[in-house]
């Protein structure tokens, strides 16, 4: 598979994310850049934290879970711990939340907000092992645009 580059996809995400304060506009427009950008991705997108649990928020990709506990699937866990976790194969993972029977692989990347947890950013794979150390560290960065202080 070919290597991402995610210098250039953060770059790509702070200028389309620039100037835009509507966390809704803003999630939309990075999953959308995040399933064009990234091969062999079934679902890439967002589940932010409201009242004492992951609901889902703007995606690309097929239908998913709408509510997830905190500490229930790779959502929820990477949600309690407060950091990434990526899952070669979910269905060793105990208590994995199956939304798409297709997802093989999974990294869960959690997303903050003035220091506080707002959600995560969810992406799942058909593809066993899918998802890197690399592809984390990347998209841990990708994803810290969605906040980031402009200026």
């Amino acid at each position: 598979m070919e290597a991402v580059d995610y210098q250039l996809l953060t770059k790509q995400a702070a200028a389309l994310l620039a100037g835009e304060d509507d966390w809704v506009a803003k999630c939309a427009n990075l999953s959308a850049l995040l399933y064009a950008s990234l091969p062999a991705v079934n679902f890439a997108g967002f589940y932010r934290v409201k009242g004492g649990e992951l609901i889902l928020a703007p995606f690309q990709g097929k239908v998913a879970c709408v509510h997830i506990a905190f500490g229930h699937g790779v959502c929820g866990t990477a949600a309690q711990q407060a950091a990434p976790v990526l899952v070669e194969d979910v269905h060793q993972f105990p208590g994995h939340i199956a939304c798409d029977s297709a997802s093989q692989s999974e990294l869960v990347i959690p997303v903050f907000k003035d220091g506080q947890l707002w959600g995560v950013l969810d992406l799942d794979s058909p593809q066993k092992a899918r998802f890197t150390a690399a592809d984390q560290v990347g998209l841990t960065q990708v994803a810290a645009t969605l906040f980031a202080k402009e200026g």
